[in-house]
């Protein structure tokens, strides 16, 4: 019988190399896809749904949907537009679901995706940061299994079977530093969105890029190992390590360290999750060890990179502080790529909203996923409001 899967997110980087992994592993034949979903690029969502004939296309965009119709026109490929037919699609019972919309965007329908049971493969780490014991819950509820997609969280995730939890002592995340892991803070002021984005070994889309590259994305990784691994802020390290060679790694009570290595390909860690329990092979590179010849690594400058020290402020405070971490911190790039602040404003801007936010979001010992989006939203206006403070001045 043919598994059942869904993506969301399909025409991004994760998932575009999702459906290269399910087309390389039989394609329709060895799976029914149940819906594809994508924003503003409607070809490529048309092509893929084509491609793996899918039930049902979905773009984000309310606007676009006769644009997609036309797109998928005599394919018998259902089109659907806009957040309500996004929930609908996510409702579709499948065995398997691909969470790869970017942003805060990607909770509301990983919820929803989580009551079918089955796999949820999630690389929307923004669902964690912001309602990690809400997504923790329902997957429990549900009987549906969180599989990280995260290359340094499945490198964890990989390094932990078999191990128990108490075990641990410790997990170094790794981080290749980004395009400025050796720009003096001068050079990162001037820097520009096409220079942030110029990831220097991932294929990421553009607002992942820039996040790696203020490490904001490793700040919220930060807090989604603290979620998903329950380990202590004291006990998650940082360290750049530019090749991005070892994804992650685990260090163990009696001195023993595990480390998961493996080509910089996202490829990777997704059919490990897709394949999970079991490995197949996968279309990556195979290292040749004599050719890496060195491996390089460094503490991570959290003078330079003050996202890492807010992360660890967003755990100590607990509560809802993630969201209003993560919605100010979607605003600040949102005002970078228009030109309205500078790359080092990104990191002040956060700050400033976590001050004006965090102490009532710290207070709130009970939520739900409305709960998180007001504050997404509130601590998005406050964002906005600080921008234009600065422009006025």
């Amino acid at each position: 019988m043919r598994r059942k899967v869904s993506i969301f997110g399909a025409t991004g980087s994760v998932g575009r190399n999702t459906v290269s992994l399910l087309e390389a592993q039989g394609g329709p034949e060895a799976y029914e896809v149940v819906a594809l979903s994508g924003a503003s690029n409607i070809a490529l969502l048309a092509d893929q749904a084509r491609r793996l004939r899918a039930r049902i296309a979905v773009t984000s965009d309310a606007g676009r949907l006769e644009d997609l119709r036309r797109a998928l026109e005599g394919s018998g490929i259902e089109a659907a537009a806009g957040t309500p037919a996004l929930l609908d699609a996510a409702s579709e019972p499948v065995d398997w679901v691909m969470s790869a919309i970017v942003g805060a965007a990607g909770l509301a329908p990983g919820m929803r995706a989580v009551r079918n049971g089955g796999v949820l493969a999630l690389a929307n780490k923004e669902s964690l940061v912001c309602a990690g014991d809400l997504l923790q819950a329902a997957c429990k509820a549900h009987g549906t299994a969180l599989l990280p997609v995260d290359s340094e969280h499945s490198a964890i995730f990989q390094a932990l079977r078999g191990e128990a939890p108490e075990a641990v002592e410790r997990i170094v995340l790794t981080a290749s530093g980004g395009p400025f892991r050796d720009w003096d803070p001068a050079e990162m002021a001037r820097a520009t969105p096409a220079q942030a984005r110029a990831h220097p070994n991932w294929d990421m889309g553009e607002r992942i890029s820039i996040d790696s590259a203020t490490m904001f994305n490793k700040a919220l990784e930060v807090i989604e190992a603290h979620v998903l691994f329950g380990v202590a802020s004291a006990s998650i390290e940082v360290l750049v390590h530019p090749q991005s060679i070892i994804h992650s790694m685990v260090g163990f009570r009696d001195g023993s360290i595990i480390a998961q290595i493996g080509p910089s390909d996202m490829r990777g860690a997704i059919g490990f999750a897709l394949n999970w329990p079991e490995r197949r092979g996968l279309p990556v590179e195979r290292l040749d060890f004599a050719a890496l010849a060195r491996l390089d690594f460094a503490a991570a400058d959290q003078a330079r990179f003050p996202a890492l020290r807010l992360a660890r402020e967003v755990i100590a405070a607990g509560g809802l502080t993630g969201a209003v971490f993560n919605g100010a911190k979607e605003a600040a790039l949102d005002a970078f790529l228009a030109g309205r602040i500078g790359f080092l404003d990104m990191a002040r801007l956060v700050e400033h909203v976590l001050g004006e936010l965090a102490t009532d979001a710290a207070a709130t010992e009970s939520y739900g996923l409305d709960d998180v989006l007001t504050l997404d939203s509130e601590a998005r206006a406050r964002a906005g409001a600080w921008v234009v403070s600065r422009s006025s001045c």
